[in-house]
């Protein structure tokens, strides 16, 4: 992961967010008075969240990876699927 410090993401803060964005890859701003933090584009952020959300869901990991293990042949045909 790219670090850079808070004074040279403060100089270069649009082409930072551009970059986070085009490349999908979090950048460390560093801070020498506490904390670092991570700077990742929007999409990147909203993945994590939906990730988040869906393992909160009890069940539901070890159901896809249920799924997943299924033979094909087990499985209902699309057309037998009332949506």
């Amino acid at each position: 992961m790219t670090a850079i410090s808070a004074t040279k993401a403060r100089e270069n803060i649009y082409k930072l967010i551009q970059e986070v964005n085009v490349n999908a890859a979090p950048v460390t701003i560093t801070n020498n008075k506490g904390k670092n933090a991570v700077l990742i584009g929007e999409d990147d952020w909203k993945a994590i969240e939906e990730t988040l959300y869906l393992a909160s869901i009890p069940g539901l990991s070890e159901s896809i990876i249920e799924g997943g293990n299924t033979d094909v042949s087990d499985c209902v045909d699309e057309s037998e699927v009332e949506w």
